[in-house]
């Protein structure tokens, strides 16, 4: 599960399925300011001084438009948020399908 720094869509809805029922809290992280469709009950918006209130543990997964920016810029996010889990979402919103979801 965390052998990989990007988690594809169905990955991430995989995922994070299986982690709350552990109670490890998984979220999607806005770092364009343009919400996902569909994912609007658990996206937060980038602010790391507010993320930091989080239950320590909870994963943080980041996305931009294409994937790329928030892949570059893993290593900066997991330097200000030590205590969480930081991945990046491979395909960014522009692969986002809201008609994908996992039973």
């Amino acid at each position: 599960m965390f052998e990989k720094e990007e988690w594809n869509q169905k990955k991430f809805l995989e995922y994070k399925k299986q982690l709350e029922k552990d109670d490890i809290e998984v979220l999607l992280v806005d770092t364009i300011l343009k919400p996902i469709k569909g994912a609007e009950g658990f996206t937060i918006t980038y602010n790391p001084f507010e993320m930091k209130n989080y239950k320590e543990g909870t994963i943080f997964v980041f996305y931009c438009d294409t994937g790329k920016s928030s892949l570059e810029r893993l290593p900066f996010y997991k330097s200000k948020l030590p205590e969480y889990k930081c991945i990046s979402l491979r395909g960014g919103r522009a692969y986002w399908r809201s008609n994908i979801s996992i039973n």
